[in-house]
């Protein structure tokens, strides 16, 4: 198959769809691989780098989508990029789609066969493509809340763990997944008073028992919501389900009820957000405020880290990949069921219940 790799475009996204490693190993396996000139400066691979590996490299966009067979990326396609997509040109990237209904009926208008990282599912209903980037913005979601906390970025300018003899900063962190326990993890270790919310009981017992007392688990319900909204100094939002626009779990009479200065981050603004005044920001200008309370809403987050983002996010996506370029995506999903929850546009429809029915589109499921 030829497999090419685009220059990411988004603002400030300097992750690369496939590392030379990759390259080379798909080389290995009898592929053919493109990669966009310059792709890979941003974490640190040089052209030479992806020479070396077996790749050739091609000048532009337009070049990539027009040679390749299969097109592997980091972002969803931005508008710059729709008419270079393809009929049956296979799609191997984070989509989102659910939160992006213009890009969904350009995939379905093109025939484009859209695969998703972020709805791969494993047997155990693990999302292995979505968990390294959710560990990374999870951590980071801490780190750049304790940065805005400070005086000098419009913060209250409280130190996260506070220090002898004086208050601690409060964290909460809705949602007990990857992102929130990264979170937690980070902001315990600064020494952050933490409370996680969660709607399963499992998930807080499980989390009462890794964090062996250094967190708060609390039942997520709109009072217990309402009150460490109010009570925080840093608001974490980490919801997610899968493939879905995420729920809206703090309102804006929540929000308006933090006191000024504090920070809130909303890691589920790829999905639409779960916090009401949530809306897509940039690294170039990351934040807003709504009533003396900081809003850093970064869909991105992942890319300002490129190197460490991009390796961590192959190791993972490389595997399907490999057997998407070997057999084509049909006899893949065919032999690999993981596969099947990660297509979500196939033949000119929306192939993934979620998006169709967040979007209000036709359903029409990819037959094994």
């Amino acid at each position: 198959m030829i497999i090419g790799v685009p220059k990411e475009i988004k603002i400030s996204e300097s992750r690369v769809g496939l590392t030379e490693a990759g390259v080379k190993q798909l080389v290995a396996e009898g592929h053919k691989v493109f990669v966009q000139e310059s792709a890979g400066l941003g974490c640190q691979i040089s052209d030479q780098d992806y020479i070396k590996a077996g790749a050739e490299m091609l000048p532009t966009a337009k070049d990539i989508y027009s040679k390749s067979d299969m097109i592997i990326k980091v972002k969803e396609p931005l508008p710059d990029e729709y008419d270079l997509m393809k009929e049956n040109q296979i799609l191997y990237t984070y989509l989102h789609l659910a939160a992006e209904p213009k890009l969904t009926k350009v995939l379905c208008e093109r025939k484009v066969k859209a695969i998703a990282y972020e709805t791969i599912q494993a047997p155990d209903g693990s999302l292995p493509l979505l968990t390294p980037m959710s560990e990374v913005a999870g951590r980071m979601a801490t780190q750049v809340g304790a940065f805005y906390l400070q005086k000098d970025k419009g913060g209250k300018g409280i130190l996260l763990g506070g220090v002898t003899g004086v208050h601690k900063a409060k964290v909460a962190v809705i949602g007990g997944g990857i992102v929130g326990v990264n979170a937690a993890k980070m902001a315990v270790g600064l020494g952050a008073d933490v409370t996680i919310l969660d709607v399963n009981r499992a998930r807080l017992e499980y989390l009462d028992h890794i964090f062996s007392g250094q967190i708060k688990t609390l039942y997520s319900n709109s009072q217990n919501i309402e009150e460490q909204v109010a009570q925080s100094d840093l608001l974490v939002g980490a919801v997610l389900l899968t493939g879905q626009k995420a729920p809206t779990l703090v309102s804006e009479k929540m929000i308006r009820s933090m006191s000024k200065g504090s920070v809130v981050v909303d890691v589920a603004v790829d999905q639409g957000g779960c916090i009401e005044t949530c809306k897509p920001t940039s690294h170039k200008e990351p934040t807003f405020d709504i009533d003396g309370v900081i809003h850093y809403c970064v869909p991105n987050m992942p890319g300002v880290v490129a190197r460490t983002s991009t390796y961590a996010l192959t190791n993972a996506t490389f595997k399907y990949g490999s057997m998407i370029a070997a057999m084509g995506i049909e006899e893949a999903i065919s032999k690999y069921p993981s596969l099947y929850k990660g297509l979500n546009v196939y033949g000119g429809y929306v192939a993934y219940e979620p998006v169709a029915r967040d979007l209000d589109m036709e359903y029409k499921p990819f037959q094994v």
